[in-house]
């Protein structure tokens, strides 16, 4: 049984995304960071950088905070969703990577600027608009390439990113405009695991599907 400490956040989604992929047993534990529970002490023993998701494995004993950490550590829990072979395997991290490290902190600027404070720093405004689309860009070539953000088969690295589009209305993005991402994206969406993954912990709106 896997404790899933999380909320309504694309990082959040990655995770229970995951389990619900990997057939994972798992207790939901709700950290609503609108009401700074991700402050509270024993939630800081688990995840010391109070941020969600995290997770305790009660076969192991494990604790595992960062989202990216969480899904290698599931994938190799099951043997699903991330390969043993070297150069596949590094594919797939190596996307997950571009994800942790580029498209989650610029989205989430974004989101700050283009949907919750619009107006206030047309600097910042046009700035990350800018490297949202080039990011977008980036994504959409790749898919044009493989069926998959990391080749041909689903992986860690598609659960990663999904989340992060289903947000494209915030980010000023119309996926019309990336159609490689647009296919892929929507044949995530009517995954089974992902429809149940995204309404944890709570239901807060239908997946968002482009026109």
């Amino acid at each position: 049984m896997i404790d899933l400490y999380t909320w309504t956040t694309p990082n959040g989604r990655k995770v229970s995304i995951a389990l619900e992929e990997m057939a994972l047993p798992y207790e939901v534990h709700s950290v609503d960071i609108g009401k700074d529970e991700q402050f509270a002490p024993d939630f800081l023993k688990i995840s010391p950088n109070n941020k969600i998701p995290a997770i305790v494995d009660r076969e192991t004993g494990q604790s595992v905070f960062e989202s990216g950490a969480i899904l290698i550590y599931l994938a190799e829990k099951t043997g699903r969703f991330l390969p043993t072979e070297p150069k596949a395997r590094m594919k797939v991290l190596e996307w997950l990577m571009w994800q942790m490290g580029g498209l989650g902190p610029m989205l989430g600027q974004a989101h700050q600027y283009l949907k919750f404070n619009r107006g206030k720093a047309p600097f910042a405004e046009e700035r990350f608009a800018k490297e949202v689309r080039r990011l977008y860009g980036v994504l959409d070539g790749q898919l044009g390439r493989e069926a998959h953000v990391a080749g041909p088969d689903y992986s860690i690295a598609d659960m990663a990113i999904w989340p992060w589009v289903s947000r494209y209305e915030w980010q000023d993005v119309d996926l019309n405009d990336f159609a490689n991402v647009k296919r892929w994206y929507i044949e995530l969406a009517r995954r089974e695991a992902v429809q149940k993954g995204y309404h944890v912990p709570k239901f807060t709106q239908d997946i968002p599907m482009p026109g």
